[in-house]
């Protein structure tokens, strides 16, 4: 006679394939929304359900067993298998009304959405958003959103993107900080001042080197990787630094200085995957993005 197989649940096999692919039961926990307590729980009752030890247990972290390895690929078959079912279910969803969740950068997030999605909940009351503000790119294909606003064209199969324009960028400085230093009036004269940098991340000495200078990171008096805070140093007069000019232009406590430097644009993109793309409450948050994003680019762009 045949063993029955154990019946096992969907959330168990989620949870050994994420930790199978994280390594750590913290790092599982936080992309499963549970705590790391309850990761721990499946684990052992995913074990004791199969009778087999999944994980070696490492000082830092978990490692497949052989078992596990063996089981790794099923587990990954399975979780195709159900993105596949919650794609087809989400795009054959005919109702003007749920949840839709959207992805951004944090500075996009915090300046440019929150407008947007405020005239679309008034003229959308069926509709519900879940903002996720993340400098991180969240994978539409695995439905951590259902649109993401990107300064980059996914480059992902089944993915449908729109290009909405140019952000256009300034060189802004407080008022306090223009009293107290002056106004700088050539790019000379802009290398001497204080400025704004980022910390890890390249962008701006790349854009400066792009300008036929060696900028070095010790050129930044002061220096932040997380976008809204660079904005609020820039505010508070810590120097001069770069910031998108729908921002800066209506920001009383700063003003743009050195509009000759020609300096590089950001592009703005929409994605979703194809298959929810068309699904009335998320074709309607689509367009309420491109509509209000279009506001933000530069006017050559904006067709």
């Amino acid at each position: 006679m045949d063993a029955i197989a154990p019946k096992l649940d969907w959330s168990l096999v989620q949870t050994f394939l994420t930790v199978a692919e994280t390594g750590s039961l913290s790092e599982a926990a936080r992309q499963l929304g549970i705590s790391q307590p309850t990761a721990g729980r499946q684990v052992r009752q995913i074990e004791t359900t199969l009778g087999l030890e999944l994980f070696r247990r490492q000082p830092r972290g978990l490692a497949l067993s052989d078992a596990g390895a063996d089981l790794l690929s099923h587990a990954q078959r399975m979780a195709e298998g159900m993105r596949g079912l919650s794609l087809a279910a989400a795009g054959r969803s005919e109702t003007l009304s749920g949840t839709v969740r959207v992805t951004a950068s944090v500075f996009t997030a915090q300046y440019h959405l929150p407008p947007i999605l405020a005239k679309l909940r008034e003229e959308e009351p069926e509709i519900s958003i879940d903002l996720v503000p993340t400098d991180r790119s969240e994978n539409l294909l695995y439905r951590e959103a259902d649109i993401a606003v990107r300064m980059y064209r996914s480059e992902q199969l089944d993915i449908v993107t729109r290009h909405l324009g140019e952000l256009p960028i300034g060189v802004y400085a407080a008022k306090s900080y223009i009293a107290r230093r002056g106004r700088p009036d050539t790019f000379d004269a802009f290398l001497d001042h204080d400025l704004v940098g980022y910390d890890r991340s390249d962008l701006i000495l790349r854009g400066i080197r792009e300008m036929g200078l060696e900028a070095q990171r010790d050129w930044f008096a002061t220096r932040t990787d997380h976008h809204p805070v660079y904005w609020e140093l820039i505010k508070a007069g810590c120097g001069l630094g770069f910031v998108q000019r729908t921002v800066g232009d209506v920001e009383p406590l700063v003003e743009r200085v050195l509009p000759q430097i020609p300096l590089p644009t950001l592009p703005l993109w929409l994605a979703a995957h194809e298959a929810v793309r068309h699904t009335p409450r998320i074709r309607r948050v689509w367009d309420a993005l491109a509509e209000g994003l279009l506001a933000h680019v530069g006017p050559r762009q904006a067709g």
